[in-house]
């Protein structure tokens, strides 16, 4: 289910558009799990897969790709998996959205927008506006503000079941 902000005017390339697809909802979810229900071991995939139903062909992709952009540490090993690479509160969901839209984008990305003045002169700019403001304001929100969110809502932790339950 892809989820556009605004339908996107002829003018603007896929660049252009604001947008949350179900690759980038993975990737979210993927990095909020982590943080939400991490614990002294580092998250396996499997693990994420279970919990937030993100069908692992797209799981491994997307985490190695927060690897290698520093959101996220592989451990290797027989309990390996991932751990945050930083603080979550150090780390913006606008940081996420941009790997991802990263993994997604055509090799050659051409900025060249055709059209009549109306769309070149007020239609495109207001497009290339609305993509700055949703990313300034995906870039004020961390993750520990989701796992604030989540924890407010009263959605289920590993984490604290983990702590719970030990001695």
């Amino acid at each position: 289910m892809a989820v556009t902000a605004l339908a996107r005017p002829a003018s603007a390339t896929e660049d252009d558009v604001p947008r949350l697809t179900r690759k980038t909802v993975f990737a979210i979810e993927a990095v909020l799990d982590i943080a939400y229900n991490g614990g002294p071991e580092p998250a396996q995939s499997r693990e994420i897969t279970q919990r937030q139903g993100i069908p692992a062909r797209y799981l491994e992709q997307v985490l190695q790709q927060l690897v290698h952009a520093g959101i996220l540490t592989g451990v290797r090993g027989p309990r390996g998996g991932y751990r945050l690479a930083r603080e979550r509160r150090r780390i913006s969901v606008g940081e996420v959205v941009r790997v991802v839209h990263k993994m997604e984008a055509p090799e050659e990305q051409t900025n060249n927008v055709a059209g009549s003045a109306l769309s070149t002169q007020v239609v495109h700019p207001l497009w290339l506006d609305l993509q700055r403001e949703f990313e300034r304001k995906l870039d004020g929100i961390s993750i520990e503000d989701l796992c604030q969110r989540a924890h407010k809502a009263g959605v289920d932790s590993e984490n604290a079941r983990r702590l719970n339950y030990m001695i």
